[in-house]
């Protein structure tokens, strides 16, 4: 029987190992099965953003850990794994049956989800048998040969005709390029999806619109603020997508209890800051930071003086601070 496709390549093993955690507690707080939690972290069982974000938080791992990147030590691991899977299937006729069974459904003029339909299959099932991940069952033969108003004869011997006479070697071909895509987004392969993209790299991007970076945490009288994306959280749904946002946990007693002690404060890169805001002040150039830096910042109260200078404001003690960086504040959300 073909193995399960490889789909989502990924570290969620070693980082749960790394972090001492058992299998089976990752299963419970992440409120998954043993069984999807063995298949998610094999790369047999794709993952939704949400089910993503989740472990991401549960292992205190950031988005870009858990996908592979070239230099990790187990992707030349999961590259081996994915062309063994892709010659023994080849090994069994399963690219040539599905490649034929594709061409096939072309010439009919169907979708795939149409074909999957008419054989009464899932659209999933029908997919891996079409890029050869999947075997056919003898209970299945003869519905998916009548889909396309053939006997099962007919349908293994045009199989055999368009194999013999070169015209699957295009589409053969066309799926052993697929492989090569591995690893992280941006990288050469995050794996594969149904139609051709990167399911990774699709992933990733729709989660990490989600999230929002954590820059500071509260820190004596003031906050230290690191410029990493180490900490994540997940974005108002009103910010989603949008560049230039970051969040800090706000040191509320010197706003005067003004701001929840439980709260993200959300700031924007690119908003104008005006009197009458709240901005985040930075002891620095915001733009000449880096991830291995830690400064002082402040939420502050943005304030004018007589001649015009923007400056920001705390309480307790009282103080007035001109910063070299001043960013608006655009939402506080509560923990």
């Amino acid at each position: 029987m073909a193995q399960e496709e490889i789909i989502f390549p990924n570290n969620i093993r070693n980082i749960r190992l790394n972090n001492g955690m058992k299998m089976t507690e990752l299963a419970r707080q992440a409120g998954l099965s043993l069984s999807a939690v063995s298949k998610i972290e094999k790369g047999v069982r794709r993952l939704n953003q949400k089910q993503l974000l989740n472990i991401c938080n549960i292992l205190g791992c950031k988005l870009s850990d858990i996908f592979i990147k070239e230099s990790d030590e187990v992707a030349e691991q999961w590259q081996s794994e994915i062309k063994r899977r892709l010659n023994d299937n080849e090994d069994g006729g399963l690219k040539i049956f599905g490649s034929g069974l594709r061409r096939i459904r072309q010439q009919a003029g169907k979708t795939i989800a149409r074909a999957a339909k008419d054989a009464g299959m899932t659209l999933s099932v029908y997919h891996k048998i079409e890029v050869g991940q999947r075997e056919i069952y003898e209970n299945e033969i003869e519905p998916l040969a009548q889909s396309f108003a053939m006997t099962i004869e007919q349908m293994f011997d045009k199989i055999a005709t368009m194999y013999k006479t070169g015209e699957l070697n295009k589409q053969i071909n066309k799926v052993k390029e697929r492989v090569k895509s591995v690893l992280e987004p941006g990288n050469p392969l995050s794996s594969i999806d149904m139609g051709g993209g990167l399911y990774g790299a699709k992933l990733y991007d729709s989660a990490r619109k989600k999230l929002a970076p954590v820059f500071g945490m509260p820190s004596g009288k003031s906050i230290a603020f690191k410029k990493s994306d180490k900490t994540m959280i997940v974005a108002p749904m009103s910010l989603e997508g949008r560049s230039g946002i970051y969040a800090v946990m706000p040191n509320s007693k010197r706003l005067g209890g003004f701001i929840p002690e439980k709260s993200y404060v959300f700031a924007d890169v690119d908003a104008t800051v005006a009197p009458g805001d709240l901005a985040v002040c930075i002891d620095a150039d915001f733009n000449a930071l880096d991830s291995e830096t830690t400064v002082s910042a402040q939420i502050v109260s943005v304030r004018q003086d007589s001649k015009g200078k923007i400056y920001g404001q705390v309480a307790s003690p009282e103080e007035k601070i001109n910063a070299q960086t001043m960013h608006k504040v655009v939402m506080i959300v509560m923990d």
